[in-house]
């Protein structure tokens, strides 16, 4: 895996074998920031990525220059590689890592983000109350971006905040706005 755009594009990391985590493709990764980057600006902004993984959506971001970033994980060797990768990137200090449900954290937190992104596992049983969540929880700032990595047989276009969803062969990502206050 490399981080393709920003300050450290070019650089490459290598989870160990064994984190239960399906990392996004470069190719989809790079069509998700081609999209971002006409929707947003990142420099400075504050991100939860849900469902962390590798933390290859987090390092991105902070590659093109997002301030404060959350991650949430719950598995132990994936927060090890995630701690060392942004000690190794120099960016411990924008990264606030979180071991836990995500569910349980997604009820609780009282933050406000511009972006949010889930990655969770394809199989997830309750994949569709993220969403939910994330409105219901008022989670993102005004005119805040979700994005939520998918499969083809889940579709969230009647989601009442959908913006737009972008289609990478088995990989999807569905694009939802929270309104200006």
């Amino acid at each position: 895996m490399r981080i393709l755009g920003g300050e450290f594009s070019g650089r490459r990391f290598s989870p160990p074998s064994g984190i239960p985590a399906r990392p996004t493709t470069d190719l989809a990764k790079e069509g998700l920031f081609n999209v971002l980057q006409n929707m947003m600006d990142i420099e400075g902004i504050s991100t939860c990525d849900i469902f962390g993984g590798t933390g290859s959506i987090s390092y991105e971001l902070a590659s093109r220059g997002a301030a404060h970033l959350t991650i949430i994980e719950r598995d132990q060797q994936s927060i090890e590689f995630i701690k060392k990768t942004t000690r190794d990137l120099g960016i411990a200090d924008k990264m606030h890592i979180i071991r836990g449900d995500v569910f349980k954290f997604m009820k609780q937190s009282k933050e406000l983000y511009r972006f949010i992104f889930a990655g969770p596992p394809y199989a997830l049983q309750n994949i569709d109350d993220l969403p939910m969540l994330v409105f219901e929880k008022n989670m993102l700032e005004p005119e805040g971006i979700f994005v939520l990595e998918h499969t083809p047989r889940n579709d969230y276009q009647q989601h009442p905040h959908f913006l737009r969803m972008k289609n990478y062969g088995t990989t999807v990502f569905t694009f939802f706005k929270q309104p200006a206050s």
